[in-house]
């Protein structure tokens, strides 16, 4: 398994509209992506960070998203600015105790 947070900042929407485009259009095509185990939808209004934690089944499933179309739509969207990506392994035995997806 292998973890993605992708975090980014609104430009030009509101935080109204962009839960909206979440709900209507983003989240089904994710909900498509092979390999994606679950994606958490994140939201700070009061910094105005909004991005996403995923679960991938593999490292290579992630890089397959980096590589899309979707991913660079994002990357590239007009609306969302200082979009950054980072991945992490995952400590399976620990994550197990705590209960986490593994």
């Amino acid at each position: 398994m292998h973890i993605q947070v992708v975090n980014f900042n609104l430009n030009g929407i509101t935080a109204d509209q962009y839960e909206q485009a979440c709900d209507d259009i983003f989240a089904p095509l994710f909900a498509e992506i092979s390999g994606l185990i679950s994606k958490v939808w994140l939201s700070n209004t009061e910094t105005g960070t909004f991005g996403g934690v995923y679960t991938w089944e593999s490292k290579s499933d992630m890089d397959n998203y980096l590589a899309s179309e979707l991913f660079s739509s994002v990357k590239n969207d007009p609306n969302l600015a200082n979009v950054k990506s980072l991945d992490f392994g995952i400590l399976e035995s620990a994550t197990r105790v705590t209960r986490g997806i593994s």
